[in-house]
């Protein structure tokens, strides 16, 4: 099952880095509940792409000193500061100074837009997301919510929470939680997705900067049981869907 995972992902890569993109280095950020060099995961990734591409460098990014913090990043680290961090690291890689290709993996992808948008220097030339929340989230992983009254009700609860003013500092996934029926509420008290989305008001850089990638792919996968809604994975509103270099979506498994 990982072989054909990591097959399709990547068939996923080279499709996406057909043009002069492919001899760029690649820059990984894993997602929530996950690290930069679990060898279950990233760190076979990491594996994958450096044979496969004879040796590029492959730079999946840690966030703090250590396992422990990169992984609590994911969960505790408001996502504006983790992107400024990433910013700094890749400004700081003389390797990646001719611009590179970025792959985000979960809440991953969202994180990586918001460095291309908000950091063009190195320059992200192909942006590949694998499941990313672009249009946030409005559920809780592995419960249907829609379905079971018991996970409707929790829902409800970290409705209620999600957009206080201490959820949205400590709590990572609060900060793209999307409540499509309070759209004020959303608007104006989240802190990270809504802004990168240029929900709040208009950031004529952030759309100019995303529009300099050759290409930005997003991936849905159908049988993912983490995300809700699913839709979220390809949804942008940045006006972007007319240009073919950005609009380009998958559906995968």
């Amino acid at each position: 099952m990982l072989l054909k995972v990591l097959n399709c992902f990547f068939w996923i890569f080279f499709w996406s880095t057909s043009t002069d993109a492919a001899k760029y280095p690649v820059v990984l950020w894993h997602g929530m509940g996950d690290t930069c060099c679990f060898p279950f995961s990233l760190g076979s990734i990491t594996n994958l792409l450096e044979t496969a591409l004879n040796n590029t460098y492959v730079k999946s990014l840690k966030i703090g000193g250590n396992i422990v913090t990169d992984y609590e990043s994911g969960f505790f680290m408001h996502p504006n500061k983790q992107v400024e961090y990433v910013c700094q690291e890749l400004a700081k890689d003389k390797k990646l100074s001719e611009g590179y290709n970025a792959i985000g993996f979960s809440q991953g992808g969202q994180f990586l837009r918001a460095v291309a948008q908000r950091c063009p220097q190195p320059a992200m030339k192909v942006l590949i997301s694998l499941g990313g929340q672009h249009q946030g989230v409005f559920g809780l992983p592995k419960c249907p919510s829609l379905k079971l009254h018991t996970c409707e009700y929790i829902r409800r609860l970290l409705n209620y929470a999600a957009y206080e003013e201490w959820a949205q500092q400590f709590s990572v996934q609060a900060t793209y939680w999307h409540d499509p029926f309070q759209e004020h509420k959303y608007k104006a008290h989240s802190t990270f997705l809504a802004d990168i989305n240029n929900e709040v008001f208009y950031n004529g850089l952030y759309v100019d900067n995303l529009k300099k990638l050759d290409k930005f792919v997003m991936v849905k996968f159908l049988n993912d049981t983490i995300v809700q809604p699913l839709e979220s994975h390809g949804v942008m509103k940045l006006d972007l869907q007319t240009d073919e270099n950005i609009s380009t979506t998958f559906s995968g498994h």
